[in-house]
């Protein structure tokens, strides 16, 4: 939400500078595709090997095919999915695998490796040696050093960054390393340069894969021995300073991190890191995983269901050309190298903005103005303002409470109007008023969090210099864990069990353990025995200095505890995570929920829609800049939708609608051609919808749609939408022809009816998008043009024998020209 909404021109203008449609065949997003394999006479079967991407080909070097090790070139043209062996001269690299491969320029640079032979076990050894691959020439070269190198190794990273180099960790043959080295591709002397690492380093490690994004490298997992997890490491270039990205620190409900493995590759598109196959505990795993870098989560990308996935491998290789992924090779059942190529394709939407959206309510000082209810908290009443809409939105237990103030606030008003000597009190009731005298106000301002953006991040609370900080944030989590049981919000509730599970330890759990009896939080007092009568945790547990400071009651019930036998600890039913959503409970508020707290009225020529208006400013620039304009004038309570000189219909306006409130963005395409002409209209946060209706457009306009669609492009005056949608039916003329009898058959009414006549609603084509002039005018505009013997249509000419007989009606002015059946 942002400024004030240009005006129809401009947005069409902004628009379409920053998107254009280009229709045409696409894949589908999300779709794995499988490609024709790589011919035995052409490359072996392989895995350990490098692939880079460059122009529309991909270049693989190396590997081992389970004999011997390669050292062969070979190239696939992704655009003509053809495979062949690379040209080169002079002296290539020895046969090896594990070594790194990058791109700079228009050169491949390949690093080290483990080199011998693998079949008689003789001269293996791990490599230090840097050659460069011109593409253009097809020459490979050494290059040559004097001074300090890194040790040989293999199985370690290698990323390109200002014009650098960048040589990460891997195994020297004798231990894992984690040394970091750089040397400059381009101008300038060419000389290895130790860098001195800052922050929270990853461990030793090798077989992991590295990707660069934003001036950052970034490292997820590998293997590390005993301290092999599934972090993910991010290295800033300019500070040289690495940061370990914590996702188990804040509520959200994201999925967990992928599971810890080696031998997977992960590649960089747009503000994404795609993670795919390797060996996660023991298991060859094909789930593709994300890391969004704007939300720092991490998420199972769904395939389209028709997809040809990969089976699961490790050893693999991937890269990224345009807009796809291609996996190639790899290790996959039985220890069986592969030649298998698949292409995986990416979507690159601009982010959801929903939960800063409706953040931005809680934070940015304009929007207080906008605040209808004020919470009274604690037992010294402080006031802490919130806004209707969303409070009932997600709590039926604060919805109940919001429902009973407005009744109250109803007597008052009436009492006010009645009492002449009170009128001017009627101030006085701006707010609803609800009062919550057990909540602790911290609580509460953390559950207003999760409210407005489905997250919580306790390190904004408290004082972070504070000794027990971490204690405290754990007592805080505590007292949002209740406050989520009396608003009834089961999902809350089980987001504070996650995170209270995964912060206990030893420092903590006994002031863990008398929290949880003092709020009578029976669940969490459950969970706090269980680890103190663990084999692991009891002695350290009852020696400590905090464990003399427990009730004796409490030592009772856990001596009590440890003298029975284990318990075999049913497995805990799974949360459906989904529901109680932002989204999830923003939807069924739109539907359902949050028609009595309606406080705008829409309208949209006959159509009167109530709606909420601190959910339309969160979400848009022009509602906040058509409110804050008219406040506090009575006009701000009914709002003409109108943009220029088109009125959206009531279908592609209750798309919007969905969009607005929680997210949505599923639509016919008839539905995203009027929001992708219009929506930036709305000044929302970014082009996100937008985006969605152009792909949306570009891949699903078919001969299905495609009279609706014309019907559109046709009232917005979408011209190139329009000339598209007539070539398609041109094209499709046997299967569209069906529709057209009908709209036939409406332009016939509409002749013979005369003006006055009531046609209603005229059947499939067009729905309630068109009124009966509207249909009228389309049935006399053509496209069709007669000659004796050929049609022609936008130039193309047609048969008669491919239409059947009719009389038509013929509009020398207009485009279209309708049949009429006999």
């Amino acid at each position: 939400m942002s400024g004030i909404a240009p005006t129809l021109g401009d947005s069409i203008t902004t628009l379409s500078e920053a998107l254009t449609l280009e229709i045409g065949l696409f894949e589908a997003v999300h779709r794995w595709i499988s490609l024709p394999e790589c011919d035995e006479f052409v490359g072996a079967r392989r895995s350990k090997h490098t692939m880079v991407a460059y122009n529309d080909s991909i270049y693989v070097f190396g590997g081992d095919n389970g004999k011997s090790m390669l050292n062969d070139l070979i190239r696939s043209d992704v655009k003509e999915k053809s495979w062949g062996r690379a040209f080169a001269t002079g002296t290539p690299p020895a046969p090896r695998y594990h070594h790194s491969a990058v791109v700079y320029n228009d050169s491949m640079f390949l690093f080290g490796g483990y080199t011998g032979d693998i079949h008689s076990n003789s001269n293996l050894t791990n490599k230090n040696d840097l050659f460069e691959y011109k593409f253009k020439t097809g020459q490979w070269s050494e290059w040559k050093f004097v001074g300090k190198m890194p040790v040989p190794r293999s199985a370690h990273g290698a990323a390109v960054y200002n014009d650098k180099l960048w040589i990460f960790a891997g195994y020297d043959g004798n231990a894992r390393l984690n040394d970091m080295w750089t040397i400059n591709l381009g101008f300038g002397e060419k000389v290895w340069d130790e860098v001195q690492q800052k922050g929270e380093c990853p461990p030793t490690c090798c077989n992991f894969p590295v990707a660069v994004a934003r001036e950052s490298m970034f490292v997820f997992s590998g293997q590390s021995g005993a301290k092999m997890t599934n972090s993910l490491f991010q290295f800033s270039f300019r500070d040289k300073t690495w940061t370990r990205i914590s996702t188990e620190n804040i509520l959200r409900g994201a999925p967990p991190p992928p599971a810890r493995r080696y031998g997977h590759t992960m590649v960089a598109y747009d503000r994404h890191l795609y993670v795919f196959g390797g060996a996660a505990d023991a298991t060859l795993s094909n789930d593709l995983h994300c890391f969004d870098l704007d939300t720092q989560s991490w998420s199972v990308v769904q395939p389209d269901p028709e997809s040809d996935a990969p089976s699961g491998r490790l050893f693999h290789a991937a890269a990224v050309v345009n807009d796809a992924m291609f996996i190639f090779g790899g290790t996959v059942d039985n220890n069986v190298r592969s030649r298998d190529m698949f292409r995986f394709q990416f979507t690159s939407y601009p982010k959801c903005t929903l939960h800063e959206d409706y953040g931005s309510l809680l934070t940015k000082e304009e929007c207080q103005r906008y605040c209808d209810i004020r919470f009274l908290v604690g037992e010294d009443e402080e006031k802490i303002l919130a806004h209707v809409p969303i409070v009932a939105a997600r709590s039926s237990y604060l919805r109940e409470k919001i429902r009973l103030a407005k009744i109250a606030m109803e007597k008052h008003v009436e009492k006010l109007f009645t009492d002449n000597n009170k009128v001017n009190d009627i101030h006085a009731t701006d707010f609803l008023e609800v009062k919550l005298p057990g909540a602790n106000c911290d609580a509460f301002r953390m559950v207003l969090d999760y409210i407005y953006t489905d997250s919580i991040d306790p390190s904004k609370y408290g004082n972070k210099a504070e000794p027990d900080q971490e204690k405290n944030t754990l007592l805080r989590i505590m007292d949002v864990y209740q406050l989520a049981e009396e608003f009834q919000m089961s999902r809350l509730e089980h987001l504070c069990v996650q995170f209270i599970n995964t912060t206990i330890c030893l420092d903590n759990i006994v002031e863990a353990l008398k929290n949880a009896d003092k709020l009578k939080l029976d669940f969490i007092k459950e969970q706090c025995l269980r680890f103190i009568v663990k084999d692991t945790n009891f002695n350290h547990i009852i020696r400590s200095a905090e464990f003399e400071t427990l009730e004796s009651r409490l030592i009772v019930q856990i001596l009590f505890r440890k003298q029975m036998p284990p318990s075999k600890t049913a497995n805990e039913t799974m949360f459906d995570l989904s529901k109680n959503s932002l989204e999830y409970d923003m939807q069924n508020f739109l539907h359902n929920t949050g028609k009595q707290f309606c406080d705008v009225d829409l309208i949209l020529e006959d159509h009167v829609i109530p709606s909420h208006k601190a959910i339309l400013v969160a979400r848009s620039g022009y509602f906040e800049a058509r409110f804050r304009s008219c406040m506090p004038n009575e006009t701000d309570k009914r709002v003409n939708i109108k943009i220029g000189e088109i009125t959206p219909s009531k279908k592609s306006f209750d798309t919007l609608l969905r969009y607005i409130y929680y997210g949505d963005t599923k639509m016919p395409p008839e539905d995203s051609l009027y929001l992708f002409a219009s929506a930036s209209f709305f000044n929302f946060s970014n082009i996100r919808l937008q985006a969605i209706c152009k792909q949306n457009l570009e891949r699903n306009v078919t001969h299905e749609t495609v009279i609706d669609v014309l019907e559109a492009a046709d009232r917005i005056q979408a011209i190139d939408m329009k000339k598209y949608a007539l070539e398609l039916i041109v094209f499709n003329f046997k299967k569209v022809l069906p529709v057209f009898y009908l709209l036939g058959r409406e332009a016939a009414q509409i002749e013979n009816a005369g003006q006055g006549a009531d046609i209603g609603h005229l059947g499939h084509v067009g729905g309630d998008m068109w009124r009966r002039n509207d249909k009228k005018r389309l049935a006399n505009e053509a496209m069709w043009v007669f000659s004796r013997r050929f049609i022609y249509i936008k130039g193309i000419r047609i048969k008669p024998e491919y239409l059947p007989s009719m009389p038509y009606v013929q509009n020398t002015k207009g485009n279209l020209l309708c049949f009429f059946k006999t």
